[in-house]
């Protein structure tokens, strides 16, 4: 019953992501399949890792500002991890573990970077933005 319902979590992830299905199309196997998701997940993390720095260097005479960055950072990372944990529960045993709970990570990292990204778009004056204009 479990490798069912992994097998269909499996389907619809695939089916929602079908850029990573498109990548991995080559993939015969769950480790080349963890493989991949691994290397999405590495690029969403680096990704991350860039805005966050541009974002932590416009804060730089904002000392408060970075503070409030580095913890809402330190939130949402821990809210990835309980999201993912909760959401792949029902596999934990199961070979797709691995691979569903990367994919979760890098899902909510890009969900992450898309709201980063946004605070880079900040406009001049814009009171509701906390990252200053560049």
């Amino acid at each position: 019953m479990r490798f069912a319902v992994g097998l269909l979590c499996l389907a619809a992830l695939l089916a929602a992501r079908p850029a990573l299905a498109q990548e991995c199309s080559d993939s015969s196997n769950q480790s080349q399949l963890n493989e991949c998701a691994d290397r999405a997940l590495i690029k969403t993390k680096a990704a991350l890792k860039v805005a966050y720095d541009e974002i932590m260097d416009r804060l730089k005479d904002d000392p408060k500002g970075r503070e409030r960055l580095a913890a809402a950072q330190k939130a949402w990372d821990a809210y990835s991890d309980a999201e993912c944990d909760f959401s792949t529960g029902d596999t934990v045993n199961g070979s797709i573990h691995r691979m569903l709970v990367l994919q979760c990570h890098d899902e909510l990292g890009k969900q992450r970077l898309e709201k980063l990204k946004a605070y880079l778009q900040c406009e001049e004056g814009d009171l509701a933005c906390p990252v200053p204009a560049n």
